[in-house]
């Protein structure tokens, strides 16, 4: 029986199933974007070019990592480094002596730049490399003309030696991270399909490289007749743990250091995200069954009253959801697989992926996206058919003709516990810091709305009795629309609770980025007094280097300039507790008593002039220190950009470390572990008096190869521009959540109007007219806006308020360009999905009207 009846509601009303649908549909298909976007993450991998003829590369590992203690059992915890990680050079005679190994070629990519502005002269930026790495793409990657390098010499490929016009015997100038000069081209060899290369000789490549006495990688190449197997035990045994042997897919990461980080991010955003969002469809489709299933609370009643039983009825839901969740989460899926598509790309398109990188699609996303929407069918279906089963056949059709008057107590207290949840997560927000206190952030938002979607008829009440007033001053249309919410507040609270939803959601997100750039933008703001900024168009500025001089001495010499002082940017991981964490770091060329002429990072210890004076010195903004738990004078530890430990002294700790980075070290602490040791930016200061256009000019005409000159919106340009990612990925979130929670909103609003269409009937053959039934369903829905935005915002507040302390240190910034068209868009959601469904309503007569339902 309970089975037909099930087939037959489907079957000869499918309307009464649209909304529960249209619900189910979406909440698969953001389930199946995230977990596809996590499966990508978990999968990603690119193929190898370089060492495709290499089948055993040694790297060194490309993540800090820590092992702790958790529930008794060991745990791991990772974090990508912001820089490449090398192995020692030493390597390569162990491995090359194994009786297996054909070849140990040590290979090591270094920007190089032209240095001599002439026509005849390399196109754009070169790779950097020692000779002995020719031949690691095989036996075609060879010297194709002349001989190898000496020291003064460089070979060039062949494409790019001739787009040039150059030859053997040609001289060029080429600036690299290790210095500077010129080179009499010796050989050409083949061309190259990682772009244009220059080959040093080997030792004047380790002192270019930066970094001299380590290498990028090993590629190793086998004897004859040994297998990949066996050359990798061999290697292994020779490496002894000091670093990473790699086969197969793995030596495509070597070649691509952003795959790893890339991996990390699409893995937070697939796992942590997704968990969040994966969640909230399950919410929002657990509310939309529930709310259907108790719109159908007469039907059910009259089912008990000819002697269906509570088992039937529930059995009865319960098929319901099985004809309809699976067939919605499965159309769900292409939706969800054009949702990961769009995201996926928009993450390639700004480098956050490597482009070899593909979408991977599979199976088990899908099937978890099913799987969760029916289990979420199904559980809110029991629930919701707990009171119409469990009535005595003789009270069910008078009591499914009356709204409870108050609420369960199990649903009370969960409401209560879940909103002093979210008390609880804020205020431990208010503790953390940085990205502690921003990971609580979701978690907040949901204790929130959880709590708010238990209590929904209380808030509902409050709304009413809190607009009731106002209302009533609209005549007859508003009164009518105030005595309808008090009356139902269980139908007004299943339609205000989306909008919170959507209020929250987008309030949260979009404001927290929102406050990390306007402090930011502040901090630089106020703290650049630098009246030029020197940049570059190519990989950045050369330092100075032994028999070359840098950027920043010749910006020195330029008259009227003051100080100049350059700024490398760098990251370092750090510990706290059992995490590692991420923090941006800034090393200092030049002397850094003149920092302040360039700088006022707003010192509250100690001066950052102490930081000329060693090279195992630090500062730190207050925030770290206060998280690391070190004061002025002690010693911390953390690890540089390529994975070495270090613990220097403490010497300044300084507020604005948001706009200028929370560490400030010396450049030599930081330039043998950075990809490229290039300083990012160079700071000029002019002396008193000096003409600040002639100081420009002078600075311009430097002869620095890809060199641009701009005023301090140059240094906050760059500071915007490594917020480009977040800000975007926020925007994302916000507008996949958001966009899910409005789509509920209006499916809500709409079943909840056709719902009424009895209540319509009756105040038309009551004498109301069309306009003012309509006017009514206006004010309601403004009624139903302006609760869900006020319920949103305050929820948004809440969980802004200790974040952006921790994170900022300051109050949320709320621009009212953004805020102003949420608000608007809400209203108008309301209104859309409110009058579309009511002018439906009121284009059926009101004796048809009034029976269409039974």
């Amino acid at each position: 029986m309970s089975n037909g009846l099930a087939r037959a509601s489907v079957r000869f009303r499918p309307a009464s199933f649209v909304g529960t649908f249209v619900a189910l549909l979406f909440g698969a298909a953001v389930i199946m974007a995230c977990g596809t976007l996590l499966q990508t993450g978990i999968t990603a991998s690119v193929p190898s070019v370089r060492y495709a003829e290499a089948p055993v590369v040694v790297a060194a590992d490309p993540n800090v990592s820590i092992k702790y203690k958790k529930n008794g059992d060991d745990d791991t915890h990772e974090q990508p480094l912001a820089e490449r990680a090398r192995v020692d050079a030493g390597l390569v005679a162990r491995i090359a002596g194994q009786p297996g190994v054909a070849a140990a070629r040590p290979d090591t990519a270094f920007p190089v730049q032209d240095a001599s502005r002439s026509p005849q002269a390399p196109a754009g930026p070169l790779t950097g490399r020692g000779f002995a790495a020719l031949g690691i793409a095989g036996p075609q990657d060879k010297l194709v003309e002349g001989r190898a390098p000496g020291a003064e010499e460089v070979v060039l490929d062949a494409d790019t030696a001739r787009a040039a016009h150059l030859a053997p015997g040609a001289t060029v100038a080429l600036t690299a991270p290790g210095g500077s000069g010129s080179y009499r081209i010796s050989g050409l060899a083949a061309p190259q399909q990682t772009g244009p290369t220059a080959w040093f000789a080997d030792q004047r490549a380790d002192r270019l490289s930066g970094h001299p006495g380590r290498v990028d990688a090993i590629a190793v190449q086998p004897r004859e007749g040994v297998d990949r197997k066996a050359l990798t035990a061999q290697v292994k045994q020779a490496v002894g743990g000091a670093a990473e042997v790699l086969s197969g897919k793995g030596r495509g990461g070597v070649e691509q250091p952003a795959l790893n980080e890339a991996k990390v991010m699409l893995i937070a955003i697939g796992g942590s995200f997704g968990g969040t969002a994966t969640m909230t469809a399950v919410f929002v489709v657990v509310s939309t069954v529930a709310l259907a299933t108790g719109q159908r609370a007469r039907e059910f009643a009259l089912l008990r009253a000819v002697g269906a039983t509570p088992r039937q009825i529930r059995r009865t839901i319960a098929t319901e959801a099985m004809l309809v969740a699976p067939l919605a989460a499965a159309l769900g899926i292409l939706p969800g697989l054009g949702l990961a598509r769009w995201w996926f790309d928009g993450m390639v398109e700004r480098g956050a992926v490597p482009t070899d990188v593909e979408l991977s699609v599979g199976p088990l996303p899908m099937l978890v996206a099913v799987a969760a929407c029916t289990l979420a069918a199904l559980t809110a279906g029991f629930f919701a058919a707990r009171r119409p089963s469990r009535m005595r056949a003789v009270q069910a059709l008078g009591a499914a003709a009356v709204e409870p008057a108050r609420l369960g107590i199990v649903r009370t207290l969960l409401g209560v516990v879940f909103t002093a949840g979210g008390v609880v997560l804020a205020a431990v927000a208010a503790e953390l810091d940085g990205a502690d206190a921003a990971n609580t952030a979701l978690g907040v938002v949901m204790s929130f709305l959880v709590g708010v979607a238990l209590l929904g008829p209380w808030v509902a009440r409050l709304a009413a009795w809190v607009l009731g007033l106002p209302l009533r001053a609209g005549g007859a249309p508003g009164s009518l629309a105030a005595d309808n919410t008090r009356a139902n507040a269980r139908r007004l609270a299943s339609a205000i609770t989306p909008i919170a939803m959507v209020t929250a959601f987008c309030g949260t997100l979009l404001f927290m980025q929102s406050t990390i750039r306007h402090e930011t933008g502040e901090q630089v703001r106020t703290g650049i007094t630098a009246d030029h900024v020197l940049g570059s168009t190519g990989p950045g500025l050369p330092a100075a280097a032994p028999g070359t001089t840098g950027v920043v001495e010749q910006a020195a010499a330029v008259p009227g300039v003051d100080a100049a002082v350059g700024v490398l940017r760098t990251g370092i991981v750090y510990r706290d507790g059992d995490q590692l964490l991420s923090a941006t770091a800034l090393g200092v060329t030049g002397d850094p008593s003149r920092l302040p002429r360039v700088l006022d990072l707003g010192v509250r210890s100690g001066s950052p002039a102490e930081l000329g004076r060693a090279a195992d010195t630090v500062a730190l903004s207050t925030d770290l220190a206060s998280t690391l738990g070190v004061k002025l004078g002690e010693r911390v530890s953390f690890w540089l950009g390529d994975g070495t430990e270090v613990k220097p002294l403490v010497v300044a700790t300084y507020e604005r470390g948001l706009g200028f980075g929370q560490v400030l070290l010396p450049r030599a602490a930081v330039a043998e572990h950075v990809t490229a040791a290039y300083d990012s930016q160079v700071l000029v200061a002019d002396a008193p008096g000096a003409d600040r256009a002639a100081v420009a000019q002078g600075l311009s005409g430097l002869g620095v190869p890809g060199l641009t000159v701009t005023d301090r919106a140059g240094f906050a340009a760059q500071a915007d521009k490594s917020q480009e990612m977040g800000s975007w990925a926020n925007t994302v979130m916000a507008g996949v959540l958001g966009g899910f929670a409005a789509v509920t909103a209006a499916n809500t609003l709409v079943m909840t109007v056709l719902d009424r269409r009895r209540e319509v009937a009756l105040l038309r053959l009551a004498g109301t007219t069309r306009r003012q039934v309509r006017h009514m369903m206006r004010w309601e829905a403004l009624l139903v806006a302006s609760a869900g935005l006020g319920v949103g915002s305050v929820i948004a507040w809440l969980t802004l308020v200790p974040i952006t302390r921790g994170i900022a240190g300051a109050a949320p910034h709320v621009p009212a360009g953004t805020a102003l068209p949420l608000a608007a868009a809400a209203v108008a959601l309301c209104l859309g999905a409110t009058a579309l469904p009511a002018r439906a309503l009121l284009g059926s007569s009101p004796v048809a009207a009034g029976g269409g339902k039974q």
